[in-house]
């Protein structure tokens, strides 16, 4: 790692964001996507973290998102120091260890971000680093505390304490509190002591080392193994997966901040939000004169106070108050925006029914691009595949199916069998039940092209893989 900078930003991206379902969803979480601007809220993290004196970032992620973070710090310049890869989420104390342990120079400064917060001013995140900064080399951890706006119940507080000698802005942490009822929120507000958990921390690596052993000590054991046989390559970090499954799933807020001597806070007035739900999101966003935000293809008529976003038709709404109408391609939502928070339940019952949609997207991201089914019957199936420049899927066959390749936009590589074809745009081929098959896209632009499917099962587990580029060929023991 790089050794030559002071701070070292380590961003954590392991959240499903279930709250903003059926935009965010495991396989294409809330940190991902563009929710509040051009860029998706990894990349403004990342953005943010480009601070005076500050190393590249380090990225710890789930590993089915690798290509998926890869190709988005790719589209904005930024090439992490590694991309380390959780073999299954164990929240975020296990992950704090990691970052400790993989910056591999115990007196390097860690800023420890979520992916998936709004920061609106960066004025003052820099201000409140620099502060941090001072304060962890004195040996504490910091967190970052937001000063409230309201009486907000969804959130966690800290209550100030004594301020750290010798270091401006700074506090010890007097106690942390779990989410108030709205009394006890109200009551906080007033106070002027209590700040919102902003879940950003900074801290000296043997100091969260030194803390994690001494309160969490199967966390620090279970990490150490885990980082210790890990496998390297020049893109990923791959953490040894038994070992890291032994380390309990638990926040770094149970695990250490509410047991160590060492809690500092630095309150600070970021614009921030942690946007866990649609209500959360629709108010940090511009509103039109009726207290809405529309976005999409949307019609609203006498309708206050609602967020409206349409990615597939025409919505209308007339005489809406206070609602979330969210419109996907496979799925939609209508909550009273009140109750936004009770999403995650509308998910669960999505798990337990084994529906797709609780996790996958009608549009699926691959390491090569991504496919979006455009109509499903019997047996047959109609999908829109888009392979970026240079992608490559992997050597496979099906038991179950036939398939036709249509080319729409750009040149296709096709490998049926021994035989290999380029095809051009309005140029097709068939590729064989139980046949050896292959697509790349060898241009400089996109490749799409249909595929019609054919079969008795049409499942995407009827995939036989010889040899892939992107490592899903599972290891012959």
């Amino acid at each position: 790692m790089d050794h030559k900078h002071r701070l070292y930003p380590v961003i954590l991206s392991g959240g499903s964001g279930t709250r903003l379902w059926p935009m965010s969803r495991a396989a294409l979480p809330k940190q991902l996507l563009a929710l509040n601007g051009p860029r998706t809220m990894i990349q403004d993290t990342v953005l943010r973290a480009q601070l005076p004196g500050a190393a590249t970032p380090v990225v710890i992620c789930n590993e089915s998102h690798r290509f998926l973070i890869a190709e988005q710090m790719k589209s904005i310049g930024v090439k992490p120091q590694a991309i380390v890869l959780e073999p299954q989420g164990r929240n975020t104390a296990p992950a704090a260890a990691v970052a400790a342990l993989v910056a591999a120079d115990p007196k390097v400064i860690i800023l420890l971000l979520p992916s998936d917060h709004v920061v609106t001013d960066e004025g003052a995140f820099r201000d409140a680093v620099a502060v941090a900064m001072r304060a962890a080399e004195a040996g504490n951890i910091v967190t970052f505390g937001v000063t409230p706006t309201r009486p907000e119940t969804g959130y966690g507080y800290i209550q100030r304490g004594v301020a750290l000698s010798g270091i401006e802005d700074a506090f010890k942490v007097r106690r942390f509190v779990e989410k108030p009822d709205a009394v006890t929120a109200g009551d906080y507000l007033a106070d002027g002591g209590y700040f919102w958990n902003s879940g950003m921390f900074v801290f000296r690596a043997d100091v969260l080392l030194e803390e994690t052993a001494r309160h969490a000590p199967e966390v620090a054991a279970a990490v150490r193994d885990a980082v210790a046989k890990a496998k390297r390559d020049p893109d990923f970090i791959r953490l040894d997966a038994e070992s890291f499954a032994r380390a309990p799933n638990i926040s770094i807020d149970y695990a250490v901040m509410e047991r160590t001597d060492r809690a500092a806070l630095v309150p600070s007035a970021l614009g921030w939000s942690d946007v866990g739900s649609w209500s959360s999101l629709w108010e940090i966003q511009e509103q039109d004169g009726d207290g809405n935000v529309l976005q999409g293809d949307v019609i609203a008529h006498d309708t206050r106070g609602s967020f409206v976003r349409s990615e597939k038709g025409l919505v209308a709404l007339v005489g809406a108050r206070d609602l979330a109408v969210i419109v996907t391609r496979d799925a939609v939502l209508v909550a009273d925006k009140s109750k936004a928070q009770d999403v995650k339940s509308i998910v669960d019952r999505l798990k337990d029914a084994k529906r797709s949609e609780c996790t996958e997207h009608a549009r699926v991201f691959r390491p090569w691009g991504n496919y979006e089914a455009l109509e499903l019957g019997d047996g047959f199936q109609v999908k829109r595949i888009v392979v970026n420049p240079g992608g490559r899927l992997s050597l496979q066959m099906h038991h179950h199916r036939a398939e036709h390749w249509v080319v729409v936009e750009g040149i296709a590589l096709a490998t049926v069998g021994e035989k290999v074809t380029t095809l051009k745009e309005n140029e097709s081929i068939f590729i064989p039940l139980g046949e050896k098959h292959r697509l790349e896209n060898p241009g400089k632009t996109q490749l799409i092209l249909i595929e019609v499917q054919c079969g008795s099962y049409l499942g995407e587990d009827d995939i036989v893989r010889f040899e892939d580029v992107y490592g899903r060929v599972p290891e012959k023991k």
